[in-house]
Formats: C-alpha cells, sequence, structure tokens
C-alpha cells in the first residue's frame, strides 16, 4: 500500500487496509462507461479543458491544498465539467458522491519521485502517492484522461477500444478452455486406469493456471466496460464456471504425502510463475511439491479421488473428505463395496449407491473418450 494511503471501511465499521492493485480495480470500477464520474470526464476531454480531480479528501489533502474555494455540493457530470474550466484541481469526498473543493491548487511534496513529464501528470502522481488517494487527471492537449493510485497509472481508453481487445482475450481464454477439457479428459481416464504420471498432473495444472490468468486479464476489461460489458461478463462466467474448485481438487488428489505444503500455497506457488517458467512442467511439479528433475516427471501417482467425487452430483464436500479419509485413494474407493461404503459416517445406503452408479459412470465415460 502506499504510504499514507488511508484505511477503507468494510462497510461494517471495521477498518480494511486495500493494496494499490485492489484500489485501482475500484477506481477504474467507479470510472467506468455509465457512472456519472465517467461522464464528466468524458465531458471535460470533449470540451479540451484538461482537469485534475482528487478521489477523496482528509487532512493530508487539505494540507497540501491552497487557494480555490468550498463547495460541498451534491456531484454531478455536469457541474464537474463546469468547474474544470477554471484553473486548479477539483476535489471530491471518498465516495465521490460530493464536490468538496474547486480551484485549488495542490503543492504535494516535491521530493517524491515521478516518472512523468506534464506538470498536471507530475502533481497528480505526487498528490497520489502523498495521500494514498486516486487522482483523475485529463490532458487538455492529448485528450486522454490517466487514473493515478500510488506508483500505478492506468488511461482510461474509450469501450470500443476496451471491446476489441477484451474479445480477443475472450477467443484466447475459449482456445485455453478447450484444450484444457481434453487435458482433464486424458487425466480422469488414466486416474480409473491407475495410470496417471507426475507429468500429466501438471499439464493439468499448467492449462489450469493459464485459464487463470487470462480470466483476470477478462475481468480487468469487463470492470473497465462498466455497463457496457455486461454480455461479456456472461460469456466469461460461461466459460470458466468451476475452474477454481477444478484447480483445488487437483493439488488436493496429489499433494505428497509427506509435504508441509497447503494447497493455498501451490496456488501462491503457480501464479508467482513466470510466462516462461509456466511453460515448463517440472517447474509446476516443483510447485506441487514434487521432484523438480524432468526424468521423474514419468514418475507413478495415484489419486487421492477428491477430483472424481465431486463431479457425482448432490455428495456434500463433508462426505467426500470422510469418503476419502476412510479408503486413502481412488482405486480403493473404486472397488468398495456397498457395505464399505455405509461403514463410512453419513454415507447411508441412499448415497452408497450414488457413489457407485456415479464412479462407474465416470469411469465407462472417461475410459470411451480416450480411446473411442
Amino acid at each position: 500500500m502506499a504510504e499514507g494511503a488511508p484505511a477503507r471501511g468494510d462497510g461494517e465499521g471495521v477498518i480494511v487496509e486495500r493494496s494499490d492493485e485492489d484500489l485501482l480495480r475500484a477506481t477504474v470500477a467507479a470510472v467506468a462507461p455509465g457512472t456519472e464520474l465517467r461522464d464528466g470526464i468524458e465531458r471535460i476531454i470533449r470540451g479540451r479543458t484538461g482537469a485534475l480531480v482528487v478521489l477523496g479528501d482528509d487532512d493530508v489533502v487539505r494540507e497540501i491544498s491552497t487557494g480555490g474555494f468550498p463547495l460541498d455540493i451534491e456531484f454531478s457530470a455536469t457541474r464537474l465539467r463546469e468547474l474544470a474550466k477554471m484553473d486548479g484541481a477539483v476535489v471530491l469526498d471518498r465516495e465521490g458522491t460530493r464536490i468538496v473543493r474547486a480551484a485549488t491548487q495542490l503543492l504535494p511534496d516535491a521530493s517524491i519521485e515521478t516518472s512523468e513529464s506534464g506538470t498536471r501528470h507530475r502533481t497528480a502522481e505526487r498528490v497520489s502517492k502523498q495521500t494514498g488517494f486516486p487522482v483523475v487527471s485529463v490532458s487538455q492537449s492529448m485528450s486522454i484522461a490517466a487514473v493515478y493510485v500510488g506508483s500505478q497509472r492506468h488511461v482510461l481508453e474509450n469501450s470500443a477500444i476496451i471491446l476489441s481487445k477484451a474479445n480477443q482475450a475472450l477467443a484466447t481464454l475459449e482456445r485455453y478452455k478447450n484444450r484444457l477439457d481434453e487435458v482433464t479428459g486424458t487425466l480422469s481416464a488414466l486416474e480409473i486406469e491407475d495410470l496417471v504420471t507426475i507429468r500429466d498432473v501438471t499439464a493439468v495444472l499448467q492449462r489450469l493456471e493459464m485459464v487463470r490468468r487470462i480470466r483476470a486479464e477478462v475481468s480487468g476489461y469487463v470492470i473497465e466496460l462498466g455497463t457496457d460489458g455486461r454480455l461479456l461478463s456472461l460469456q466469461l462466467e460461461e466459460l470458466v464456471a468451476g475452474i477454481d474448485r477444478e484447480q483445488d481438487h487437483v493439488i488436493r488428489d496429489y499433494l505428497p504425502a509427506d509435504t508441509a505444503r497447503s494447497a493455498v500455497d501451490v496456488l501462491d506457488a503457480m501464479s508467482n510463475l513466470s510466462a516462461l517458467d509456466l511453460l515448463d512442467l517440472a517447474a509446476g511439479a516443483a510447485a506441487l511439491g514434487h521432484s523438480t528433475l524432468t526424468e521423474n516427471l514419468d514418475d507413478s501417482v495415484s489419486p487421492r479421488g477428491y477430483r472424481l467425487l465431486s463431479k457425482i452430483p448432490r455428495l456434500p464436500g463433508v462426505i467426500v473428505d470422510r469418503l476419502v479419509g476412510h479408503f486413502g485413494g481412488l482405486q480403493r474407493l473404486l472397488g468398495a463395496s456397498f457395505e464399505e461404503l455405509q461403514a463410512v459416517d453419513g454415507v447411508g445406503e441412499g448415497r452408497a449407491r450414488a457413489v457407485r452408479e456415479g464412479l462407474s459412470r465416470l469411469a465407462e465415460s472417461s475410459i470411451l473418450e480416450r480411446y473411442v
């Protein structure tokens, strides 16, 4: 979090600190198409007047402000546009619902480093770093608006440009999702036959992480598009439904028994891999806690059964945990009788039948998909 950044409330009186990245996402959502603040910014751009808008007010902001006049009036796009015609910055409250001051000169600490060259943009970056509040700078000469949050800068583009990028990313996501479905289908068949290797597991984790990263990129576009991103959001949800659960189940199935790692540790390790390292299956195996030697990728591993059991309809997670804990592996589950299944706490005759029939259907469909 940027030095001096104020904590934000969670809506229940509890103070929650937010990182620059979280604050940037929230700010981009606040200035997305369809919001009144974005309408005001676009009016300023069309009027070619330029502007400096601080999205927050506290003692630090008041200390670096000089001149201008207090207002404390309700925010509107037209008011922001008219006030931007005057020299100086416009200060809003934290929620962006009221205009606190206008035509004020901002004098941030000149020793704060900035990568900008223009006076308005240099001031915007320094004010954001010093106060912790987002600052919007509208360039009069270039007719573009940029949001500064700490050391981060985000240029606000029009919906047509964002939508073009989003559609390209969505097409890539669809291709990656199709490839993910192929490798997870192969993994299911190999699990039934007890022929899984570390290579097969890391190939699935690799594809899951790729899909997760592209999903994050498209999610960013959805936020930027605001009301224009509703259809994109529906498409994204349909494509990636269940991805997080699938990733968690794969990790729980294949975590080495002698490791102190948790599923969260593995997820963190995978997310920290560079784009180049993500293509290296040995790096994925290391993230999971297995040997980093390439020749060990063909070592056999056996699943615990979380992933396939989770595909059985109406089987609660607590029952899945008990079944895995009782039998210890998928192969023993596949060979368990009705009586053995019913011996597990919470598994009666109905659930035992559902587990037997569910696993049988999954085994049959997986083998058919692999060999037919």
